[in-house]
């Protein structure tokens, strides 16, 4: 019988980012996805298994939690090179878009067929029966409209199968997805786990624990502004906005288009030329440097005033927080504006943090640590069942 595996997966609006097991495995993928025909023509074919799966993920899913069932995608790095690739639109739900689906069983997939996997889960020839326990997320927003039971309902009551096309080692193989377990946790509460807490859930940050705190997680399509009071997310004060990053992306991708006549490929190639630590706002035109620090500008500067009007709305109706923190990959890109707002007008107590890499996977990171938690304590439950069933007979 296969065994259940711990899957930590935040499918983020700019990236998904996921970690699996006992933290023996990662992965990153852009959170784009392109309609694509089953015999996708390759360059080179003879030499496909050479090649990084990653970056050829050439899939069939199929799930009755689809909308549009059976369908045939470009994932990821492959798809930003398609013309008819999309990303999640802003106003739109992560809990009933079928892209937010289809990342996820992608993600659970190209685990599951590894082959450091092949003693956990069951192969028969090409098809692998895969189990896991699920730890995600969605915005506090839709975990308030009561969306995440219905997306539970989804994950847990049917078996989902992805099968690989065209994907460098993996092209033929199948896996049947199945959950034994799923949580799903608000985004703002996940923030603040991993605020204060280690992998084992023991307190790390004490200094924080009975602090009144705000953690203002921006992400690509939305913002959740928890509230953390006596080490608890007040559910009726925290809030989700439907402000994210993507729509300001998304306008530098354009403007830069229009003004240069470069095509950058995705959103994520955006956030590249925002944040990387060389040349920061600049790009290549024919062959030349040339900066475009005036969009760029413009654009985050305007995004990060309607971010700290928010702040400040919060803050007022709930005067006695002590800090606030900005997480998520939507703050890295817009650290440097807030900061300058902030020592400009009303000089709030507020932090970010250095390592990017820590923000980004912040929400993975919690995933996992509640997730992982809940599996040791629902093993534990078992095996004292177990016992006082037998010391019964």
């Amino acid at each position: 019988m296969s065994k259940s595996r711990i899957a930590a997966v935040d499918v983020g609006n700019d990236s998904l980012k996921a970690i699996f097991g006992k933290l023996d495995y990662e992965l990153n993928i852009p959170n784009v996805i392109a309609r694509d025909i089953e015999d996708r023509p390759v360059i080179g074919i003879e030499e496909l298994n050479q090649k990084n799966p990653l970056e050829g993920i050439h899939i069939k899913v199929h799930s009755p939690a689809l909308n549009d069932n059976n369908v045939i995608y470009r994932v990821g790095d492959l798809a930003t090179k398609s013309d008819n690739a999309t990303e999640l639109d802003p106003g739109s739900s992560k809990s009933e878009e079928d892209q937010t689906l289809v990342m996820l069983f992608a993600s659970l997939a190209l685990d599951a067929v590894r082959e450091e996997n092949a003693l956990v889960f069951t192969r028969n020839q090409n098809v692998i029966d895969a189990n896991y326990i699920l730890g995600t997320g969605l915005p506090l927003r839709e975990v308030k409209e009561g969306k995440d039971a219905g997306y539970k309902a989804q994950l847990l009551g049917s078996v989902h199968q992805v099968e690989f096309l065209v994907t460098p080692k993996y092209q033929g193989l199948k896996v049947n997805i199945k959950f034994s377990d799923v949580k799903i946790y608000p985004e703002g509460f996940a923030a603040f786990i991993n605020l204060v807490m280690d992998n084992d859930l023991n307190i790390i940050n004490k200094e924080l624990i009975d602090k009144r705190i705000l953690i203002q997680d921006i992400g690509g399509l939305s913002t959740d502004i928890a509230v953390i009071k006596n080490r608890n997310v007040d559910d009726d004060k925290a809030q989700g906005f439907n402000l994210g990053v993507s729509e300001a992306l998304e306008q530098i991708r354009e403007e830069i288009r229009m003004k240069y006549g470069v095509e950058l490929d995705s959103r994520s190639d955006v956030v590249d030329i925002i944040t990387k630590k060389h040349d920061r706002n600049h790009i290549m035109v024919k062959g030349s440097r040339t900066s475009v620090h005036d969009i760029t500008d413009r654009i985050l500067f305007d995004l990060a005033k309607k971010q700290y009007r928010l702040l400040r709305n919060v803050w007022q109706k709930n005067s006695q927080t002590e800090i606030c923190y900005f997480v998520g990959g939507g703050a890295i890109v817009l650290k440097e504006y807030l900061k300058t707002l902030n020592n400009r007008l009303d000089g709030y107590n507020i932090d970010f943090f250095e390592d990017e890499k820590e923000s980004i996977w912040m929400m993975a990171n919690a995933y996992y640590k509640l997730i992982s938690d809940y599996a040791r304590r629902t093993l534990k439950e078992n095996k004292s069942v177990e016992k006082k069933a037998i010391e019964s007979k």
